[in-house]
């Protein structure tokens, strides 16, 4: 057995290692955009190994991050209705990904039906997730989104709750539709007060922030 095929057997969701295995495997270096904005597109794409981030940019090449996908999830779903992509996908790092054409979900589909009720339940989620976000874009402040985001993202680590990814101030201004200057000026007042601490881009939050600031 291959290392892909290892990786592929270790997917923990049966439904999205179904569609892996159906899938041509597909190899990305860093900072490949394999998924375009407004392109047509018929297939949706497992990640194998690797991380990816999903964006929409303006003419001015402005971008807001939608989401982050590692090993064991899928992007580009919306384009097998046949309309074109509704979002951009871009690597953050080398990425081995399954793609997987209509056809061959259709297939999987017919052999089991189960599937294309996880499917759906996925996509309910995703869809209460974008409305989450067009809520908080629409009635919290930046902070306010900051500190949604910081929380969201923390994860309990010898008793501390920290950030795993390793991210940029440019990062977290493009995750919550901001300008990195307004980032930089809400991070010097969540480390002048205690709320969190910065090493290496490793983001430690000391305490829970408030509400808001």
């Amino acid at each position: 057995m291959s290392t892909v095929q290892q990786n592929i057997a270790a997917i923990e969701d049966p439904v999205v290692r179904e569609l892996a295995t159906r899938g041509q495997i597909r190899s990305f270096p860093k900072n490949t955009v394999f998924i375009n904005e407004g392109d047509r597109g018929d297939s949706l794409f497992v990640i194998v190994t690797g991380r990816v981030k999903v964006f929409v940019s303006d003419n001015q090449g402005r971008e807001m991050i939608l989401d982050i996908h590692g090993p064991g999830q899928y992007v580009g779903e919306m384009a097998l209705d046949g309309r074109p992509r509704s979002a951009s996908v871009m690597t953050l790092e080398a990425t081995i990904c399954a793609m997987v054409t209509r056809d061959a979900l259709k297939d999987a589909i017919v052999a089991n039906p189960d599937l294309a009720m996880s499917l759906i339940e996925e996509l309910i989620d995703r869809a209460r997730i974008a409305t989450d976000t067009i809520k908080n874009l629409a009635l919290m402040d930046v902070y306010g989104r900051v500190a949604r985001l910081l929380l969201s993202l923390a994860r309990e680590r010898d008793g501390k709750l920290v950030v795993p990814e390793r991210l940029t101030q440019q990062d977290i201004a493009d995750r919550v539709g901001a300008s990195r200057d307004m980032i930089s000026r809400i991070f010097k007042d969540l480390t002048t007060g205690g709320y969190v601490t910065v090493v290496d881009r490793q983001i430690t939050l000391n305490r829970r922030p408030p509400p808001r600031w």
